[in-house]
């Protein structure tokens, strides 16, 4: 069975959001933004789940539309945690790069998916 890449890459994105809001909230003492980052970055692949069994082709786009937005408002919050100097530059690069890959993921399986339907 072939591996489902963006089902792979948001689970291992999840997970590592779900470990940098641990260090944010008993290192750091952070918690108004690690939850934003936790909400966002976890719903990604919560979204890619639930499109998995889509009703339809437009319902299985939107979804992913959806993850798109979750996915480009947790860089926004990876950012600004990274401007406030509560991650340092490697764990921003990191983070960062890994999230924007699942953006242009998820762009590209919505513009295919968009182009099949309208042929």
């Amino acid at each position: 069975m072939k591996e489902n890449v963006i089902k792979t890459k948001s689970l291992e994105f999840a997970i590592r959001v779900v470990r940098l809001n641990q260090v944010l909230t008993s290192e750091k003492k952070e918690f108004i933004m690690s939850k934003q980052v936790l909400r966002s970055g976890t719903s990604v692949g919560a979204m890619v789940r639930e499109a998995e069994h889509a009703e339809s082709k437009p319902d299985f786009i939107h979804k992913l539309a959806i993850a798109q937005k979750e996915i480009n408002e947790t860089l926004y919050w990876l950012e600004l945690l990274f401007k406030t100097e509560y991650i340092n530059q490697i764990e921003y690069n990191a983070l960062n790069q890994d999230a924007s890959e699942l953006l242009k993921l998820l762009t590209s399986i919505i513009k295919t998916s968009k182009s099949r339907i309208n042929n």
